[in-house]
C-alpha cells in the first residue's frame, strides 16, 4: 500500500509538536491511559489517513511499553511471573476480541464504554484507601474466577476497541486483585506489550505503517514512559497523582467517546 501524505513540508515546530505529545501520552499511557486520545489526532494532523495513523500510532505503543516495561523491572521489586494468571486470560480475550469486531457495532460500543467509564469514576473516587494502599495485598481473599472472567472480557475489548483499555486494566487490578496502583501499572504495561506486539506485525504486513511519522512520535513516548516509570517507583506520593491523573481521563475519555471534543470544534 502506497501512503501519500498531505503536504510534503511542515515547519519545524509541528515536528516539535508532535515530539511533545509523544512525551504527554507516553506519561499518561505509563501511569493511566487513554494516551491515543493524544498521538492519533498528531498523527492524522501530520497527515495520514486515519488507518494508517492507527497502524502507525503502535509503533509508539510498543517502543514505550518497551521503555516502561524495562525501567519498572530494572527498578522496582515486581512478580511479573505471579501474576501471568492476569495475563494469560486478557492475551487470550483479545484474540477472541480481534475476530469479533467485524460484527459489532462499533458507534453503539464507542458510547457504551463511555458510559462505562463515567460509572467507573464511582469506585474510583469512593474506594480511596484501596487506590492509595502502597504495597500489593493480593494474598487477601480473591474471587479467582470473577477475577479471570473480567480480564479474558477486558481482554476481547482490547482486541476490537482498545481505547481506555488501560484505565480498566488498573481499575481492575486495585479494585478486584488488591494490587497497589504501582504494581498494578507494572502489569499493565506487561499485558498491553503483550497486546501490541502481534498486532503491531499485522499493521505493518499490510503496510498501514508510516515509520518516519510513526518514531518522531515514539520518539517523545519514550521518555515520557521512562519518566513516569521512575516517577511511579521513587515517590512515595506517587499513587496520589497517579490517582488524580486517572481521574483525569476518565473522564477527558468519555468526553472524546461521546464526540464532545469534535462538536465543540465545529462550533468554535
Amino acid at each position: 500500500m502506497t501512503i501519500v501524505i498531505r503536504g510534503s513540508y511542515m515547519e519545524w515546530y509541528i515536528y516539535l509538536l508532535a515530539i511533545l505529545g509523544g512525551f504527554a501520552a507516553g506519561f499518561i499511557n505509563t501511569l493511566a491511559g487513554s494516551g491515543s486520545i493524544i498521538t492519533l489526532p498528531i498523527l492524522i494532523f501530520l497527515g495520514l489517513p486515519a488507518s494508517v495513523a492507527n497502524g502507525t500510532n503502535r509503533v509508539g505503543a510498543l517502543l514505550q511499553t518497551l521503555v516502561s516495561v524495562t525501567t519498572f523491572i530494572k527498578r522496582g521489586n515486581f512478580k511479573i511471573l505471579g501474576s501471568l494468571w492476569l495475563i494469560v486470560p486478557a492475551m487470550v480475550g483479545s484474540l477472541a476480541g480481534a475476530f469479533i469486531a467485524v460484527d459489532l457495532d462499533e458507534e453503539t460500543i464507542t458510547y457504551t464504554i463511555g458510559i462505562v467509564m463515567l460509572l467507573l469514576l464511582i469506585p474510583v473516587l469512593s474506594n480511596r484507601e484501596k487506590w492509595l494502599q502502597n504495597d500489593a495485598t493480593e494474598n487477601k481473599a480473591i474471587n479467582k474466577g470473577l477475577v479471570v472472567f473480567v480480564f479474558s472480557i477486558l481482554g476481547a475489548y482490547g482486541g476490537f476497541l482498545q481505547t481506555g483499555v488501560g484505565i480498566f486494566l488498573l481499575s481492575a487490578m486495585v479494585l478486584l486483585v488488591n494490587y497497589s496502583l504501582v504494581h498494578a501499572n507494572v502489569i499493565k504495561n506487561v499485558i498491553v506489550l503483550a497486546y501490541t506486539i502481534p498486532t503491531f506485525f499485522i499493521y505493518w504486513a499490510h503496510g498501514l505503517i508510516h515509520w518516519e511519522f510513526g518514531l518522531l512520535v515514539a520518539s517523545g513516548q519514550m521518555i515520557g514512559s521512562w519518566i513516569a516509570a521512575r516517577f511511579a517507583i521513587e515517590h512515595s506520593g506517587s499513587n496520589t497523582w497517579i490517582r488524580y491523573l486517572l481521574v483525569t481521563m476518565i473522564v477527558i475519555s468519555a468526553f472524546e467517546l461521546f464526540g464532545l471534543r469534535a462538536m465543540l470544534m465545529k462550533l468554535f
